[in-house]
């Protein structure tokens, strides 16, 4: 019986220590073993000065191209990713840019008889802020001195160009040509009792004549109902291409941020600005956050989602929402807009960045001229509108 119990018991020692010895000697016993440390996130890219680098590697300040609005809203991005970086040399970049056209004197070789030759005009009081030359006020006044000749509809909204094929015609782009170039004038060299008023109309005279039920607006409007995209009734253009509404929708924020609180004509822009912001949230892409080339035909299979426009309303919606114009449940709707145009970014083999899918330059058109439009990768519409998006969202 002794036996038995002895043997029983050095069977049942031997049986532990096998346990025992199959564990690794250097792990401790299961309760004293320490939580995994969670995984930490890999660090965001920054994508503006990712942008900012290819760009200015690919294009010299001279090889950028001419004085022209495209690339003036392209380095508008540029100079807000050197506000927050204090990367010396992308200001140095954007001013050796304006420097081939504004001389020491001032001067500087545009007519502006267009709108758009008035959006570069940013730089202009940008540099004279950052540096504090004169030359920079001067030219920026011309712009300002042009306005007061500049032909205007009947009830004041500027032409888009001063010629018969433009005559009478507001196009949604040109509030972005000219309006933000006002306010900010206004405010570096003391002229905002007439550049605020004068922007906070235009912005209101556009709206009234371009936007329609469903919160969006037309490309454009022809007074005179003759050429050949109006329609006889309205004057009106027949879609809405999303870019020109892009426009609209960048200028109406910048201007709500510029003019006084009790500003009279802040009420109709703010019941504008949510009527699109309405719009945008119904016509917005559910599968992939981004809003289409012609935005109310999603459904035909030739319409495509288009990054530029994109990323200017995502832009306006999130600025919408901090400031207070807008419902904070736009911010899920800016959001899923940031997330799509992301979603269109890339590095290529050489290590720069690529942005695809942004129209290139449009006249008024039909709903074929639209969709069929080249699809550029880089294009300078898209560079900028990307980067003043990016600089609003990218620490949310």
């Amino acid at each position: 019986m002794r036996r038995r119990r002895l043997r029983a018991a050095l069977t049942a020692l031997a049986l532990t220590t096998a346990g025992l010895a199959a564990l690794p000697a250097a792990v401790p016993p299961a309760a004293a073993a320490p939580a995994p440390a969670p995984p930490r996130p890999a660090a965001a890219p920054d994508w503006s000065t990712a942008v900012v680098d290819s760009t200015t590697a690919r294009y010299t300040p001279t090889g950028i191209g001419g004085w022209s609005y495209p690339v003036g809203l392209y380095l508008y991005g540029q100079y807000l990713t050197y506000r927050r970086t204090h990367e010396a040399r992308y200001l140095t970049y954007i001013k050796s840019y304006v420097d081939r056209f504004v001389r020491s004197d001032g001067s500087i070789d545009q007519s502006f008889d267009n709108l758009d030759s008035m959006q570069a005009g940013r730089l202009l009081v940008i540099l004279h802020h950052e540096t504090g030359q004169d030359r920079y006020r001067k030219a920026a006044k011309k712009i300002r001195d042009r306005l007061a000749t500049y032909p205007r509809t009947g009830d004041g909204g500027f032409w888009h160009a001063d010629n018969s094929s433009r005559a009478h015609q507001l196009w949604a782009d040109g509030v972005y040509m000219v309006n933000p170039f006002l306010v900010e004038y206004g405010r570096e060299f003391g002229d905002s009792a007439y550049t605020n008023d004068e922007a906070a109309r235009q912005l209101a005279v556009y709206g009234g004549h371009l936007q329609v039920g469903n919160g969006l607006l037309k490309h454009a409007y022809d007074e005179s109902r003759t050429v050949s995209w109006a329609d006889p009734q309205t004057g009106l253009a027949p879609e809405h291409w999303c870019r020109a509404v892009g426009w609209y929708s960048m200028a109406i924020v910048g201007v709500l941020d510029a003019i006084p609180a009790n500003h009279s004509r802040r009420p109709q822009l703010l019941a504008i600005f949510r009527r699109l912001a309405a719009g945008l949230e119904r016509y917005q892409d559910p599968a992939s956050g981004r809003w289409f080339q012609v935005m109310d035909k999603g459904s035909r299979s030739d319409d495509w989602t288009e990054t530029s426009c994109s990323s200017m309303f995502t832009y306006a919606l999130s600025r919408g929402v901090q400031q207070g114009y807008l419902d904070p449940h736009y911010a899920a709707v800016a959001r899923r807009g940031y997330e799509g145009v992301l979603a269109k970014i890339s590095v290529g083999a050489d290590g720069r960045t690529n942005l695809a899918d942004i129209s290139v330059g449009t006249n008024v058109g039909d709903y074929a001229y639209y969709a069929a439009r080249t699809r550029a990768v880089n294009d300078f519409h898209g560079l900028g509108a990307f980067l003043i998006m990016n600089e609003q969202l990218r620490g949310e």
